[in-house]
């Protein structure tokens, strides 16, 4: 006959402790989500344009009726921004403005944050893609025009980034690794001063998110070239995307959002993504974030989380094929 072992009253006591510090807890973040915001929210920005943080910021603002404050944190591909949120206190009111490249940072593993350990995520705003443009001087006037022209001289264009680990100086290094050409790799700081570095003629080409390139183009000071999502953009509908030009690998997407410190209670981050959905579903703000090119992928927080893993996945899968050393190195 088998014997039944009792529990100690002293075992039974610290069970029962423990669970009631458990549910202590709980409601302690449920009340903590009902009175947040409490204080102004501080959206930081790394090296990315920071116009759909703006929109999506004002909504929250006139929602909630906290100050929502755009911080810039520009440099080091966006590592400066991200250790300033990672660091921050883990109660929602400090926000990373997300970009893909924080998942290219964790991939490269030259980031002192790892994306998916030290940050929830709060909202996805939308997704978009990246257009190639090149400075008017430059003949080509396609994709396969520019590929030819760069196997014709090799070493001889440059190609911008907005640092080191993002997705343009990724886009670069894929240029040189699936068409087989040879382009020189040159980062800027951000985005605004490798665009600047293109319209200037001091390097021929760069892979801008496409409403910085829309911006540019409607002045003619670049020529756009492709798009590089799976699908034509909303915003530049008449470009062909790259896949059209025969390079179905040639694939990068673009995607924006915000991202919470790691430890931040989950009712806190689900009261942010409730709320950033709720902006996306009001005409005014979904007329703007479609006037800055985004499109919209309603996720709540763990679709939004699996959105993340799986975007960190592609970049590691082409960081491979480019070859790590060689990414880290700036294309040197």
């Amino acid at each position: 006959m088998t014997k039944v072992r009792r529990r100690s009253p002293s075992a039974s006591r610290a069970i029962h402790a423990l669970c009631g510090a458990l549910a202590l807890l709980a409601s302690a973040a449920v009340a903590t989500a009902q009175t947040f915001p409490s204080k102004p929210i501080r959206i930081i920005v790394g090296p990315s344009p920071d116009a759909v943080a703006r929109v999506m910021g004002q909504h929250l603002h006139d929602t909630w009726g906290q100050p929502v404050v755009i911080e810039a944190r520009t440099g080091a591909g966006g590592q400066i921004a991200a250790t300033t949120v990672a660091g921050a206190e883990p109660d929602g009111h400090t926000l990373l403005f997300a970009t893909p490249s924080y998942t290219l940072n964790t991939a490269l593993k030259t980031a002192y944050y790892d994306v998916l350990r030290d940050f929830a995520p709060a909202g996805l705003i939308g997704t978009g893609s990246y257009t190639l443009v090149v400075h008017p001087s430059v003949p080509a006037k396609s994709f396969a025009e520019l590929v030819a022209l760069a196997k014709s001289q090799p070493g001889k264009l440059n190609c911008a980034s907005a640092g080191i680990g993002t997705a343009p100086h990724i886009a670069c290094e894929a240029f040189n690794r699936i068409p087989g050409v040879n382009v020189v790799h040159v980062p800027y700081r951000n985005v605004n001063e490798a665009m600047s570095g293109v319209v200037g003629n001091h390097v021929q080409m760069f892979v801008a998110v496409s409403l910085v390139a829309q911006q540019q183009m409607s002045s003619g000071s670049v020529r756009a070239l492709a798009t590089s999502g799976t699908k034509r953009s909303m915003l530049l509908p008449d470009l062909p995307t790259l896949v059209e030009s025969g390079y179905p690998n040639l694939v990068l997407g673009s995607w924006n959002g915000f991202l919470a410190p790691a430890r931040t209670p989950m009712p806190i981050l689900e009261k942010l993504n409730g709320e950033v959905l709720r902006g996306l579903d009001q005409p005014q703000v979904k007329e703007r974030l479609l006037m800055l090119g985004q499109e919209f992928l309603p996720l709540d927080v763990a679709g939004f989380r699996a959105f993340i893993e799986a975007d960190l996945k592609r970049w590691t899968v082409l960081i491979e094929a480019i070859g790590r050393e060689r990414l880290v190195s700036g294309g040197q």
